[in-house]
């Protein structure tokens, strides 16, 4: 294959003015420059960039970043520079430390029949979003549905993320994790966190297939690993990333056992515990009609009504009847009550601590 190259064009009107701001200041080397008598154009590289300044060029000058371990230490101190061709240069750190926003407290309640039109999102899937306000932009609570099943346009990606929960609500899906394995498949009910930054890609999926996914910050970055492949040779299930280890529960094998609040049982699904209690996980059904009055200190707690019908009641607040699809969140402190609660009832709730403390 012949060599190509690619690079950005910027204009200037006094190219002299230039050469010492991309060779000194941004510490970019000058690879070419001509006419000798009267340069005109000039191209630098550098920080992965190329760039070609040419004098009368027609573009607006643009915005050059620059990311970098030191950002304090790269321009003596400058985040923001301007170039003599009226370029402007932002200088920020390369690996940004995650940011957790305060939890703005709120009572939610999102019915699937009041839900508007699902939104294509990343690989073609389709998204509802379970929390509009995202709680101050803490928390993202998404169902994703992929009507036609088959190969799934997906790479192999990471999230920055402090949690990230998958679990599989209707059909089937094919997953693949960094040091976990070869591919596996997520049944109904079945479910995996993927701590942050594990590489993974989604392979296969079945017709209807629909999950829901929790982010926790709201707005993460998904990075592209254009390098890694997998599954990769090493199979560590033990591994720790960022202080979470992977998890993959199994409806099948799981234990069913007395819940925190009485008239209900769970099956953990073991995230609290491989999360360093993060995040809990529990899959939720009744055992009596309605539950006590009860109150909590979580920082969130959100549900999702996976089969069945029940009423939410809240002090001062109306009444809510939900039925499966639906999905709400309860602030801390709040008096709530689950009454007329069908047999088939099954609730998805994750909570953020993993172990709190509830009142009756």
């Amino acid at each position: 294959m012949s060599d190509i190259r690619a690079e950005i064009r910027l204009p200037t009107q006094e190219l002299r003015a230039d050469i010492p701001f991309f060779t000194q200041k941004l510490k970019m080397r000058l690879d070419m420059i001509y006419p000798a008598d009267n340069p005109s154009v000039a191209v630098f590289s550098g920080h992965g960039l190329r760039i070609r300044v040419e004098k009368d060029a027609p573009e607006a000058p643009g915005t050059i970043r620059i990311l970098t371990d030191d950002p304090d230490g790269f321009v003596d101190g400058a985040r923001v520079l301007t170039a003599p061709n009226g370029t402007r240069v932002e200088i920020d750190q390369l690996n940004p430390p995650l940011h957790l926003p305060k939890t703005e407290q709120a009572f939610v309640v999102r019915r699937l029949a009041d839900q508007a039109p699902w939104v294509i999102g990343r690989a073609g899937m389709q998204y509802r979003d379970l929390i509009p306000s995202r709680l101050g932009g803490s928390i993202i609570a998404s169902h994703i549905r992929i009507p036609d099943g088959g190969p799934v346009p997906d790479m192999v990606h990471y999230h920055t993320v402090g949690f990230q929960l998958i679990f599989c609500y209707r059909g089937w899906v094919d997953l693949v994790y960094e040091d976990q394995g070869e591919p596996f498949r997520l049944h109904a009910g079945d479910c995996v966190i993927q701590p942050p930054e594990i590489r993974h890609r989604v392979l296969f999926a079945s017709d209807n297939i629909e999950v829901i996914e929790i982010g926790v910050p709201a707005e993460h970055i998904t990075t592209i690993d254009h390098d890694m492949e997998l599954p990769n040779k090493v199979v560590n299930p033990d591994r720790l990333f960022q202080g979470q280890r992977f998890v993959h529960h199994k409806a099948e094998s799981a234990q069913w056992a007395p819940f925190r609040v009485a008239g209900l049982e769970s099956r953990d699904t073991t995230i609290a515990k491989n999360t360093q209690n993060v995040a809990g996980v529990h899959v939720v059904k009744p055992t009596a009609p309605a539950t006590d009055w009860m109150r909590h200190d979580a920082d969130i707690l959100f549900t999702f009504v996976m089969d069945g019908a029940m009423v939410l009641e809240g002090e001062g607040k109306e009444p809510c009847q939900l039925q499966s699809g639906d999905a709400f969140v309860m602030p801390s402190g709040l008096r709530t009550k689950y009454s007329d609660m069908s047999d088939d009832l099954e609730l998805l709730e994750v909570s953020l601590p993993g172990i709190f403390e509830t009142t009756t």
